[in-house]
């Protein structure tokens, strides 16, 4: 993907050499620790679920440790890269909701390194990256985009910028109300219920990420050979079938919460042929 179009975004927080632990209220095994490093590798998690999971509490909020974090040469390039995505999205969507005369109230990055502490409790970095609508701040430690790569096959920079535009998907759907209402609708359902209004939240989110793809691509011919695939790939690597097979060796459907690779790939794959958050709409059509 070719950025060098874009200024970095100035909305990015970097807490990167700040203390911010947890205290842990127990170890973590057997089906427990499955859980958790499926909920880590799945994009949009809600931290509150993998607290009430592992027995974690916050210890309160990060704290300055006087030292200025050295980063190294592979981080500083993610660091400006992701910076330079989000600017990328922040142009994009002020552009499609100020057309329609709406105004584009722009999500903020955290970078953290380890632990952190967001408005929706705490942040860890096995935790992958997360959106809180509490605070409308994304949460990345960037290590993940290694493993993104060297444990789930899915290397690349668009890769990467698919990880964050997703996660602005996940502020789209808050400042529209869509996920306060998909919130509301999971209180009286059962459980498996739940997870199918959350597997259809994730999978407007990647359809929202497709479509700015579709649009940064339209106006300055931002994507280079490879990077859709490069996308769908990502995609793909974080469904919750090859999770769970990869985790349990064992696929239960009922206990999916964001969509199967093939789905989550189709999603982006539609957003991005469309162009539109109108074709986004994941509710009444089948995931």
């Amino acid at each position: 993907m070719k950025l060098d179009h874009l200024d970095e975004s100035k909305n990015v927080e970097d807490r990167r050499g700040a203390r911010g632990g947890m205290v842990r209220g127990g170890q973590i095994g057997g089906l427990g620790l499955i859980v958790v490093v499926i909920a880590a590798l799945l994009f949009g998690v809600d931290p509150r679920q993998l607290i009430d999971q592992s027995g974690m509490q916050p210890s309160g909020s990060a704290t300055d440790t006087g030292q200025p974090y050295q980063e190294s040469q592979d981080e500083a390039v993610l660091r400006e890269r992701s910076a330079k995505v989000l600017r990328s999205t922040e142009i994009v969507w002020n552009d499609y909701f100020g057309k329609n005369g709406q105004q584009y109230p722009a999500p903020g990055l955290v970078l953290y390194s380890g632990s952190d502490q967001s408005a929706c409790g705490a942040a860890q970095a096995g935790m992958g990256p997360f959106y809180c609508p509490a605070d409308q701040k994304i949460y990345i430690d960037l290590s993940f985009f290694a493993e993104l790569s060297q444990r789930f096959g899915a290397p690349g920079d668009f890769a990467q910028a698919y990880v964050i535009a997703h996660e602005v998907g996940h502020h789209i759907q808050t400042i529209l109300g869509i996920s306060g209402k998909v919130n509301q609708a999971r209180m009286r359902l059962s459980q498996a219920e739940g997870n199918q209004l959350s597997v259809r939240l994730e999978l407007q989110a990647d359809c929202i990420a497709g479509v700015w793809a579709r649009r940064e691509d339209a106006n300055n011919r931002s994507l280079e050979p490879g990077d859709i695939q490069e996308a769908l790939g990502a995609a793909s690597a974080v469904g919750d079938d090859r999770l769970q097979k990869q985790a349990t060796g064992s696929i239960n459907p009922e206990s999916f919460t964001h969509g199967t690779a093939e789905q989550r790939a189709r999603w982006f794959r539609t957003g991005f042929d469309s162009g539109t958050i109108e074709a986004c709409d994941t509710f009444s059509k089948e995931p």
